[in-house]
């Protein structure tokens, strides 16, 4: 009966070490929003959120009363928007 509890709170203790490595994922550098704000703000965008995920940076971002997502790359390049739920390839569309 003790093995019960042993094994859950070593799987307990795992899941809680593995939270810090999920949320490091989706978190950007300092630096990183400093300069994408920065590039996307002279381009007309109001930066609201910015994450990375599954190795992209994404950015959640409104322009010209539109709320759109922008995909960079790691050269942090557009290389995709979307908005209204459609999704063009290219930083001019």
């Amino acid at each position: 009966m003790t093995r019960f509890p042993r094994l859950t709170a070593v799987v307990l203790g795992l899941s809680l070490l593995a939270a810090p490595m999920a949320m490091a994922e989706s978190e950007v550098d300092a630096a990183t929003k400093d300069k994408v704000t920065a590039e996307l703000t002279a381009q007309g965008y109001d930066v609201r959120k910015m994450e990375m995920e599954d190795g992209a940076l994404e950015v959640y971002a409104v322009k010209d009363g539109k709320t759109v997502q922008l995909f960079l790359d790691k050269d942090l390049k557009v290389v995709k928007t979307c908005a209204d739920n459609t999704c063009e390839n290219g930083e001019n569309g």
